[in-house]
């Protein structure tokens, strides 16, 4: 510009500003401000504009491309109306005025009277705090009408969830859109059935089935109606994720999920405590049993697709009886199709401290296990309803009275301890105040303590659940029974039945360590009754002298094999051995196992890694 600076003519324009009337429009702040350019002969007059901008932030392009040219050193001036226009709020405002000044660029607000090279102006800073307090004002009263209205249950959700639309006789009112929610019903099926959201995910793609964005665009709803996608049926598993935790599907009103500072103008999620959810306001997609189970599926354990593409039947349901921790399946590590899962803890570095060892049992036994038990329950049901009916009550009342019972203990014991927690916090805080404990050992303390009471906090919070879910699931029995009619027969079970059915399944060390043939508790809880044995299970088995003969036989060499291992293995034997074989084993055990592999790649029941991250293939097994 041959030498010649700039002066920057900067207008802006937010939805608040517009309620004052017309003296705020874009049209109106040019008009003005070229007028004073010319009047007092400023040099190369140029506007930057940012219409429909917050001032709370300072990312408007306008703003950022003006303070770009100040940077390079091109503008001499910069002209507002008032110091509104420049932002609302006063300690970043405060920033740019003092880069200005030491860059030398003279500040114009005309309305205010400030003008920086006449000197400073005392009242300055207080306007900008003005400034920021209407922003931060208007704020509160847009957040008050909301909230007004979340609280009276209407929804304040600008649009609707994948699965609903807005009644057109009143947009207050949802009503269900039965393309969308065919989807969502399959995708809580599909859960259910054992595949993960990047499974589902890829199934919905691979069928050109339209993602929620497009799908409401095309009904006029949501926010992207004037997008155009370039991958219209391109689902993401986060998608499903997040579709498949919405309680709106349970035909409830949920507000308050997520709020916005007046700042920086963006949606935070909040804690579910924060939410005020009014229930039965349209009608359902989802029935509450369905979204129970799926919410479980989905806490214990993730669901990754590998080879067969498809998670087993039992994912997530198998915990360690002694750690506790998750069981997970191997079905080719053991050189076997044999589905095998085993304790994740005993497994991670260093191994064996965590948990002392595998728990390993075969997937098959379980699996049978259920269903022998199932046909128990039925037969057991339909022989005499009532009977079943006050056993399974009955049962339940103990393990309910049992758990609530050490939870009021528990609770006793942990109210005791916060109230001390409560007097040391007030005790430390003194004695720093008057000088009898150093500030570092004050800190020190009140962080400990303060942790330990939030802890406390949250363990009276869930040990109070446990209580108040003792009520409610008294006429579960009800509901179990209820799958039980469901069903005709239990020979074949589906993932899907095993996880209305089952809540968890508890693993046992086997009663003879390293023997492949020996009993192994396993405690199996089921969905609303809990842990429940059938009658036909305690019935004793009588055995003929013979069997009783044989039996003793078979359990004598396995005490003397058992007795001969563990020789071997105190004298060191046995290491030396596993150190000569382990080399040998390991050659052999990867053979048969390469060889697994290259039968499933020519059958087309598994597709490599290297294929994976090249192709977007839709994955062999997955249940629709």
């Amino acid at each position: 510009m041959n030498g010649i600076k700039i002066t920057a003519l900067y207008e802006r324009l937010s939805r608040d500003d517009e309620l004052q009337g017309e003296s705020n429009s874009i049209s109106n702040q040019k008009r003005m401000l070229s007028e004073f350019a010319k009047q007092h002969d400023l040099p190369c007059p140029k506007h930057f504009t940012d219409d429909g901008i917050s001032g709370t932030r300072f990312d408007r392009p306008g703003f950022v491309a003006m303070m770009e040219e100040v940077n390079n050193g091109l503008v001499e001036a910069i002209v507002v109306k008032d110091m509104s226009r420049m932002g609302r709020d006063y300690l970043v405002v405060g920033q740019y005025m003092e880069m200005l000044r030491q860059k030398g660029v003279r500040l114009i607000a005309i309305n205010d009277g400030v003008d920086s090279f006449k000197g400073d102006d005392d009242f300055t800073p207080f306007r900008n705090i003005m400034n920021e307090w209407y922003a931060r004002d208007t704020s509160k009263k847009i957040k008050s009408t909301f909230k007004a209205k979340g609280k009276s249950g209407k929804h304040v959700a600008s649009t609707t969830p994948y699965g609903y639309l807005k009644s057109p006789d009143d947009h207050n009112q949802w009503i269900i859109d039965d393309e969308a929610a065919k989807v969502v019903r399959r995708i809580f099926s599909m859960t259910m059935a054992g595949c993960g959201p990047y499974q589902i995910a890829q199934i919905l793609e691979a069928e050109k089935i339209e993602i929620p964005a497009v799908h409401l665009a095309k009904n006029n709803a949501g926010l992207h109606q004037n997008k155009t996608f370039e991958y219209p049926y391109r689902w993401c598993s986060s998608t499903i994720a997040s579709i498949l935790k919405k309680r709106e599907y349970l035909g409830h009103t949920v507000n308050f999920k997520t709020q916005k500072h007046f700042k920086d103008k963006k949606s935070h999620y909040v804690s579910e405590d924060n939410w005020v959810i009014f229930e039965n306001t349209q009608e359902p997609i989802i029935d509450q049993d369905t979204f129970d189970n799926v919410q479980r599926i989905r806490g214990n354990a993730r669901r990754y697709p590998d080879g067969w593409g498809e998670a087993h039947p039992l994912t997530g349901l198998l915990y360690c009886a002694d750690c506790g921790g998750k069981m997970y399946v191997h079905r080719t590590n053991n050189g076997k199709r044999i589905a095998q899962y085993t304790c994740a803890n005993y497994s991670k570095i260093p191994c064996g401290v965590l948990c002392t060892s595998q728990h390993r049992i075969n997937a098959d036994v379980v699996l049978s296990l259920i269903s022998e038990m199932l046909k128990a329950i039925a037969e057991q049901a339909n022989l005499d309803r009532n009977a079943f009916m006050k056993l399974v009550q009955e049962e339940q009342a103990n393990q309910l009275s049992d758990e609530a019972n050490k939870a009021k203990s528990r609770i006793e014991v942990a109210k005791k301890r916060a109230e001390e927690l409560e007097v040391l916090l007030c005790r430390i805080y003194e004695d720093n105040v008057l000088g009898k404990l150093p500030d570092e050992r004050y800190s020190s303390l009140n962080m400990q303590y303060t942790k330990e009471k939030y802890a406390i906090t949250d363990e009276i919070r869930s040990l109070e659940t446990v209580i108040s879910d003792e009520n409610a699931h008294r006429n579960s029995s009800q509901r179990f029974m209820g799958l039980i009619d469901k069903y005709e027969n239990f020979e074949t079970l589906t993932t899907t039945m095993i996880n209305e059915f089952i809540e968890k399944i508890v693993v046992h060390e086997r009663d003879r360590k390293g023997s492949t043939d020996t009993t192994q508790e396993i405690e199996i809880y089921f969905n609303f009754i809990g842990r429940y044995v059938p009658m036909k299970f305690y019935e004793a088995v009588e055995l003929t002298p013979e069997e009783q003969a044989e039996l003793k036989k078979r359990e004598g060499r396995r005490d003397k094999l058992h007795q001969n291992y563990l020789k071997r293995k105190e004298q060191g034997k046995e290491k030396e051995y596993y150190e000569r074989a382990k080399a040998k084993k390991k050659q052999a055990m990867e053979e048969t196992k390469n060889k697994l592999r290259a039968e499933d790649i020519e059958k087309g029941v598994f597709i490599p890694q290297s294929q994976l991250s090249q192709t977007n293939p839709t994955y062999i097994g997955t249940s629709a």
